[in-house]
């Protein structure tokens, strides 16, 4: 590697610390206290006189002030200043701490407690050890660093820099522990399905793809987890959920990220009525577990998840907001035309159902901010869901929105092995003409269904677009630890 000048006066003073047989990277620290443990019991152990080790990164300048130096460390639970005198550390020391050690260095002192006359609490160093030397300085404005594109490509720089981001990250295991136990209380099974699947499927979705060597095999990776959780449905299993990373070989945009993280669980003996029910409570329990409240701002909105969801029918949103009634327009170039009659500016799809979805994501989906279920899908956008018993064009489907977010999808599950393998073969036909995110004929599940599933509710939930709302982040790239970006020169 090609280092630049600072990188350069780095490894020198690395090289002087090794020279003086001193390894800037030992294998091991000796710290006895976190810096948090320090910061709760201050009093008591300034008190007691005890000496304390603690370790953690050199942030901002170190202050030299002739037989004394200032500096601040900080660990993963918080920061504490340090007082290094040259009477307390020795002149040898003293003068590495003054001339080889760096802003971001990671250092382990020890030493007594105080005060200091402004009331802060200080180690008074006796003892000192290097345990990483950084040879990357911190870059410039480095307590401000903004660029988002800098910060998502070197996210352990903006970790360290940025508190708010790491809070944002412990916010995020915090939402997926309440979700996990909301789950685990109602009786749900964690269970664990392929994520290398022979046929994929659950979504519509474009499938990222791969090649099993020895088998001699196209294998996908999942884009959902659906179809292998409901095979669990069939095998006796009456509740079972799972977490885990799903993969779309799609455009990313501030909702949608190429690899992204999913909850979802079935119940057996349930409908999509009894799933309206668990999410409501669900998304009630983790805005309490998260926040202490069912109030929440997001984006300058005020969402509360204290009252009933709204229900939105499709067909009745659309008609109301756009004249058009797709119940009575069911086939692609005459809804086309009657869009263009009216007006409206949607992009054309390659078939009803996903022009009627679109039409609904443009003029309806952005306005629904309190949280709001949209129910009445059309059978040729759901084609794993059971059709509503007193209208055959729509099915027991609903999907949670939020701040104009799709938060997940949701539905009385199709049953019926006849009725769902009419639902692949028009899902071909629809590939066929052109959409590519039409789903595939899988003949195992199929096959599962023929042995009898009971009726079943299901439910998706994207864990990163909860995170977004929960944190008050406007594009998912934040609430994703490294998310996908494209290749620099």
């Amino acid at each position: 590697m090609e280092l630049n000048e600072l990188q350069q006066q780095r490894l020198a003073k690395l090289e002087r610390l090794r020279a003086a047989g001193l390894d800037p990277f030992p294998p091991r620290s000796q710290r006895t206290h976190s810096i948090a443990a320090v910061l709760e019991q201050i009093d008591a152990l300034i008190e007691g006189g005890e000496r304390v080790t603690v370790a953690g990164r050199i942030m901002g300048a170190r202050r030299i002030m002739g037989k004394l130096a200032f500096a601040h460390i900080a660990d993963e639970t918080g920061t504490i200043q340090l007082w290094v005198s040259r009477a307390d550390l020795g002149e040898e020391w003293f003068a590495r701490f003054r001339d080889d050690l760096d802003t971001f260095d990671i250092v382990e002192v020890s030493g007594t407690l105080r005060r200091t006359k402004t009331g802060e609490p200080s180690v008074f160093v006796e003892q000192m050890a290097v345990l990483a030397k950084s040879l990357n300085p911190p870059p410039e404005k480095w307590h401000g660093l903004t660029d988002v594109e800098a910060r998502l490509r070197e996210r352990y720089l903006d970790l360290i820099v940025n508190d708010e981001v790491r809070q944002i990250f412990r916010t995020r295991a915090k939402i997926i522990t309440a979700m996990r136990h909301f789950l685990d209380e109602r009786g749900f099974l964690e269970v664990e399905t392929p994520a290398l699947q022979p046929v994929y499927g659950g979504a519509s979705a474009r499938p990222f793809v791969t090649h099993h060597n020895q088998l001699k095999q196209q294998l996908y990776l999942r884009i959902a987890d659906e179809l292998y959780l409901k095979r669990l449905i069939v095998g006796g299993m009456g509740k079972v959920y799972e977490i885990s990373k799903d993969f779309r070989n799609e455009g990313v945009d501030r909702t949608h990220n190429t690899e992204f993280t999913m909850m979802e669980c079935y119940q057996a003996f349930a409908d999509y009525n009894d799933i309206m029910a668990l999410v409501e409570e669900m998304f009630r329990a983790i805005v309490q577990a998260v926040h202490g409240t069912t109030t929440i701002e997001y984006q300058g909105q005020t969402i509360d998840f204290g009252k009933r969801w709204d229900r939105v029918s499709i067909p009745e949103a659309i008609v109301e907001k756009t004249g058009i009634d797709i119940m009575q327009i069911t086939e692609l170039v005459p809804l086309q035309q009657a869009i263009r009659a009216a007006g409206l500016k949607v992009d054309n799809k390659p078939s009803w159902g996903k022009q009627v979805d679109e039409l609904f994501s443009e003029y309806i989906q952005p306005l629904l901010i309190q949280p709001t279920f949209i129910i009445d899908h059309p059978v040729p956008l759901s084609p794993l869901a059971k059709k509503r018993p007193d209208q055959p064009l729509l099915t027991e489907r609903f999907e949670p929105i939020i701040a104009g977010m799709e938060m997940g999808n949701a539905f009385s599950e199709l049953n019926d092995p006849l009725d769902q393998e009419q639902r692949f073969l028009e899902q071909g036909r629809a590939y066929d003409a052109g959409d590519d995110e039409a789903q595939q004929m899988d003949t195992d599940y199929i096959n599962a269904l023929m042995y009898g599933m009971p009726p079943t509710g299901g439910l998706g939930i994207g864990v990163d677009r909860v995170v977004m709302l929960l944190t008050n982040q406007s594009t998912i790239r934040e609430v994703v630890l490294f998310p996908h970006l494209r290749q620099t020169e």
